[in-house]
């Protein structure tokens, strides 16, 4: 038996429902419904975020030279991980996942493949808890070169502006320059009323709150770095690979930033 409550809907398992998953319960199952139908381009949004996620790694990797990989708010895996993009280009590079839930360590294996070359780790710690993320990270990673940081709709979850701009300085405090941090974040200024009140019915029953930031909000939190080039915007339309994918009605900001 799980040592949770399946009846409680937790947020790694509803984001894996609007994925199309597996890995969900009853109770996750109807918590995603209830969501999508106050907003129902959800469903574009957490798309659109698994493809910013896999653009990301594959300009950290191919452009940026990137060979670490601190992940942070993993979730339940899905397609197109980081170790799959990032190996997938350069063998030899190094990820290591964080997350505390426990479904999402359940299949921690699956996180695990790595290739001969690289290595993969996994670490069951809070967000909220950067320099225990740090020290765990450091069996595997090695700090004195660069790392990337990936915080992939996972900053939502701190509320309070001051406790997230702490966590975004103590991680990248904790790389050398060079460094990059790739992160995406709801959004409270578009569609702004249908994400309001979805917000409001997840909130009424997951454990963990989410707090909508607008653009500048979100951009605040990148405050002393160096933002890669489209900055702070849409999702979908940082470095898409198509025009399609650029008009997905996503209502997510996003941006890279590079540690000076």
């Amino acid at each position: 038996m799980p040592d949770f409550d399946t009846s409680v809907p937790h947020i790694a398992r509803v984001y894996d429902y609007w994925l199309g998953g597996k890995d969900n319960f009853a109770a996750d199952r109807a918590m995603g419904e209830r969501t999508l139908q106050a907003y129902p381009n959800l469903v574009f949004s957490v798309r659109a975020n698994r493809a910013f996620l896999a653009r990301t790694v594959r300009f950290l990797v191919g452009t940026a030279g990137i060979r670490q990989f601190l992940d942070i708010g993993t979730g339940i895996p899905t397609a197109n991980n980081t170790h799959q993009v990032a190996q997938h280009i350069a063998p030899e590079t190094r990820i290591v996942y964080v997350d505390n839930d426990p479904v999402v360590l359940s299949h921690a294996q699956a996180l695990l493949r790595s290739s001969p070359e690289g290595a993969c780790a996994y670490i069951d710690a809070d967000l909220r808890d950067p320099d225990a993320i740090l020290a765990g990270a450091a069996k595997t990673l090695d700090f004195s070169q660069p790392v990337a940081v990936m915080l992939i709709a996972v900053m939502h979850f701190v509320g309070d502006d001051a406790e997230a701009s702490t966590i975004m300085n103590r991680l990248m405090g904790g790389c050398v320059p060079g460094s990059y941090v790739a992160l995406s974040h709801a959004a409270s200024d578009i569609d702004a009323d249908q994400m309001a009140e979805m917000v409001r019915r997840l909130n009424e029953s997951t454990a963990e709150k989410t707090t909508l930031r607008d653009r500048a909000g979100v951009t605040r939190l990148f405050a002393g770095l160096d933002l890669v080039e489209p900055g702070v915007i849409r999702a979908a339309e940082w470095r898409p690979d198509t025009d399609l994918e650029a008009a997905s009605p996503a209502a997510l900001w996003a941006g890279v930033a590079r540690e000076p």
